[in-house]
């Protein structure tokens, strides 16, 4: 069996009081890592992490610079991890490099983290003798690519945690949210590179914010002014989501936010947030901060590396006392620090304190100051000295391999060099003993999910990090997270409801989005949706146009399905019309019947009465041809309605025509030596009438040929109809008809009124030009009104305008006669005719 020893070499590179007074200068070693464990082994793993914070004072130039610690800070000191990565390079009390005249040995890997900027200053030393690093913590901002390629990074790809972020976000609907970030290495990367990210995503930004970067004590007053700020602009904001980026060190700025608030009287316009932290994030404090309430930090979320909780590492650390570690050099700092009390040196230390006696619990201790379980970084830890462990393990078999030893030789450990590992470690995968695997990509990134952890705080100071779900490292874009939400605990302020984060009201159905001048993207105005569209979404970006056969209800939110309209036989109104078409054409009979029950009368005799009854004839067909306009429209309907209309009207406007030139030519021809004597007769009067109804059943044979009716479907011109209708085919020949029959009427309505005043008996000249008056009027006003209507009421208009115009010729022309057939008898002989001609 190989033995397996670790060194952990820890460095107070942030943290307590420890002010040097050295009254002169003088030439001394460096400064001396003061707190540092040691245990010796076969094989040395170190670890170079930032536990304890030492406050400092700037260079004074009034002591030895070696004394003065730092140039810097409360914060972190590049030097002391220079220092330190030299000294794990050197014999144990002196930094000399590559000089070693002990038996200690040189590290086989480093183990470093959790603050980017240790990784970051190792690494120029540690890389120039290629150890490992395995770093634990964020990935540190490399300056040069060469040096990382010693780095194995025990943290997930970045990326992998802020899409996992974005999706949770996107989850829980929060696209307005406000980000504040630890001031570091890492932050200007994180804005410039991962905030796009989430702008691509659809959430933008409240406010965009920095915690200020520690710095050194003359400094203090503009960093407190900078947090106030920052602290003023968070708590003023509009968002109730706040995303925290920052390392192990943000939280402790993040405790100053209750505090601040209470002593600056900062007016809050949200009563609570939700404290969205990524993984880097975890429970750390001040010395000062470990009585100071964490409360506001319930229902907070964060993520956290995989981890589970190894009952072994709590047994550990229930028997870990300052007295089981000799050479462990920070233990009794911790242990003064944690229990509130001090191991004294004198007996004169005794007074005024409590003495530590070494036997207090470390479970004892409120967890906001020390966690008994496994967090995420000490299982990463755990991870990482594991695959050293099996990295040693695979390059030992291999050697043992290649060099063929026998029975009895190699007893000991073979030599193994750091340099050797590096490759294995890139491509090393297996089960550590909690069954779990750990195995790294091609970069040397750790391969892992991160939980999502649900903080819950307690008035005791104690917390429970609760597991409602996990972000997985190989789920697809679409499914890429699992979460509970039904055990989430919100923030109080939220009476456990899910907060709502947004720039503002969600536009509901029936509305559209637009951007705000000025304003983020995600911050809009709503607007009604114009007429005939819809949304049938929140936040939709445009309304939408209904399928032709459906239209939008009031609300113009949903689409409903359109009626089928045409003229019906079963509604009023095509009832009443075919009513009236019947009667009108039942009165037309009884005048016909009327006429050639008399037609051996003048009255009769007297204006052609061939063309009276063909005129009558011609008037029952127009008053029965509406009866093609009402009903469901068919081919043989289509076909028929137009044409026939315009052919019997052009019938009845020739013959109107016919007996108006005949009267006309009549007069002229009663004049001494007028040649009109042979115009004059039957065969004129048939010639007009057929030669204007063949021209016109030419135009409506060409349309027929060319472009017929045909039944067809309006879903444009009635919003809540389908309108089933006769298409006219040909719009020019529709017009044609139309045209043609129109000219006959002007033609009609002049001849008449020129002969109206003509002194013959019976003259019909008058109620002709009155009948062409009326019917011109109707047709003149048809076409306006058939254009502004629509649907089935386009067809009643022209119905109308048929009967209309029927019933004009009618009784403008026949009902003086018919009186005077039946009502004045006496006036229908030839005396009374002879009479009114002379």
């Amino acid at each position: 069996m190989l033995v397996f020893r670790l060194l952990v070499l820890l460095l107070l590179v942030q943290g307590m009081c420890n002010f040097l007074h050295i009254p002169q200068c003088s030439i001394r070693e460096p400064v001396p890592i003061l707190h540092k464990y040691y245990q010796s082994g076969d094989l040395i793993i170190a670890g170079i992490i930032s536990q304890i914070y030492i406050f400092s004072e700037t260079l004074s130039f009034q002591k030895h610079p070696s004394q003065e610690f730092s140039d810097d800070h409360i914060h972190f000191s590049a030097s002391w991890t220079y220092e330190a990565s030299i000294e794990l390079l050197s014999r144990r009390t002196k930094v000399i490099p590559n000089y070693k005249c002990d038996a200690e040995n040189t590290p086989i890997a480093v183990i470093g983290g959790p603050n980017s900027n240790v990784c970051l200053h190792m690494a120029p030393i540690l890389s120039t003798y290629k150890i490992p690093q395995l770093i634990y913590g964020s990935s540190p901002v490399m300056n040069k690519q060469s040096e990382g390629v010693f780095f194995h990074q025990m943290f997930p790809d970045g990326d992998h945690q802020y899409r996992g972020i974005i999706q949770l976000l996107l989850h829980f609907q929060w696209t307005w949210i406000g980000v504040v970030s630890q001031d570091g290495e890492n932050t200007e990367g994180f804005i410039e590179n991962v905030l796009p990210m989430f702008s691509q995503s659809g959430i933008c930004f409240d406010f965009i914010e920095k915690f200020p970067q520690q710095t050194t004590s003359s400094g203090v007053t503009d960093m407190v002014e900078e947090g106030f700020h920052t602290i003023s602009v968070l708590m003023g904001s509009t968002t109730n989501v706040v995303v925290v980026h920052g390392e192990i060190q943000t939280m402790m700025a993040l405790k100053m936010v209750p505090q601040v608030l209470n002593f600056e009287h900062i007016p809050m316009r949200t009563k609570g947030k939700v404290w969205f932290m990524t993984a880097q994030v975890d429970i750390t404090s001040f010395p000062f901060q470990r009585n100071w309430d964490i409360g506001f930090l319930h229902g907070s979320l964060s993520l956290a590396v995989h981890s589970v909780d190894l009952l072994p590492f709590q047994k550990f650390l229930q028997i870990k006392n300052p007295t089981t570690g000799k050479e462990d050099g920070f233990i009794k700092d911790f242990w003064e620090e944690s229990f509130d009390c001090s191991f004294p040196s004198s007996v004169a230390d005794h007074i005024g304190g409590q003495i530590c006696t070494g036997e207090e619990k470390m479970e004892a201790l409120p967890m906001s100051v020390f966690e008994m379980g496994m967090t995420a970084h000490s299982y990463t830890i755990y991870n990482a000295v594991y695959a050293v462990a099996h990295a040693l393990h695979i390059r030992h078999l291999s050697q043992l391999k290649h060099r063929g030893m026998t029975m009895g030789v190699g007893r000991g450990l073979p030599n193994q060099q750091p340099w050797q590992l590096n490759h294995i470690l890139r491509s090393i995968s297996f089960n550590n003993s909690a069954g779990e695997r750990v195995h790294f990509d091609e970069n040397g990134k750790l391969i892992a999910d991160f939980d999502i952890i649900n903080w819950l705080m307690f008035p005791n100071q104690s917390f429970l990090r609760v597991k409602i779900g996990k972000i997985d490292s190989v789920g697809t874009e679409e499914k890429s997270f699992t979460i509970h939400e039904d055990a989430i605990v919100w923030p109080s302020q939220f009476n456990q409801t899910r907060p709502i984060s947004i720039c503002n009201d969600h536009c509901g159905s029936g509305y559209s989005r637009t951007k705000k001048e000025g304003k983020p993207f995600c911050c809009y105005d709503c607007i009604p949706c114009p007429e005939g569209k819809i949304s049938n979404q929140k936040d939709m970006d445009d309304c939408f146009q209904c399928s032709e056969d459906q239209y939008p209800n009031i609300g113009q939110d949903i689409c409903l399905p359109k009626d089928i309209s045409f003229l019906s036989y079963n509604e009023p109104l095509g009832i009443s019309l075919a009513t009236f078409a019947l009667l009108l054409t039942f009165t037309t009979a009884s005048v016909l019947r009327i006429f050639i029950k008399h037609k051996e009368t003048p009255i009769v005799k007297v204006n052609n009465r061939t063309l009276t009854y063909v005129l009558l004839l011609a008037l029952l067909l127009s008053f029965l041809c509406p009866l093609l306009f009402i009903g469901q429209p068919t081919k043989m309907t289509c076909l028929l309605r137009q044409t026939a209309f315009g052919m019997i009207f052009s019938v009845a406007v020739s013959c109107i025509l016919a007996k108006t030139t005949i009267v006309v030519l009549a007069f002229m021809a009663t004049k001494p030596g007028s040649r009109m004597r042979r115009w004059v007769g039957k065969q004129q009067a048939t010639s007009i009438v057929l030669f204007c109804c063949l021209i016109q059943a030419i135009l409506c044979s060409v349309w027929l040929a060319t472009s017929p009716p045909f039944p067809d479907l309006d879903m444009q011109s009635v919003t809540k109809e389908i309108v089933l209708e006769c298409n006219e085919g040909s719009v020019t020949m529709f017009y044609c008809v139309l045209g043609f029959m129109g000219m006959l009427a002007i033609v009609s309505f002049s001849v008449a009124f020129l002969a109206r005043k003509l002194p013959a008996s019976f003259n019909e000249a008058r109620f002709i030009t009155f009948s062409m008056l009326v019917f011109c009027s109707v047709w003149l006003s048809f076409v306006p009104t058939y254009l502004s209507t629509k649907g089935k009421y386009m067809v009643a208009v022209e119905i109308f305008s048929i009967l209309a115009s029927s019933f004009g010729l009618l009784g403008c022309i026949f009902s003086p006669k018919c009186y005077i057939i039946l009502l004045r008898p006496e006036l229908n002989s030839r005396g009374q005719l002879i009479i009114r001609k002379n």
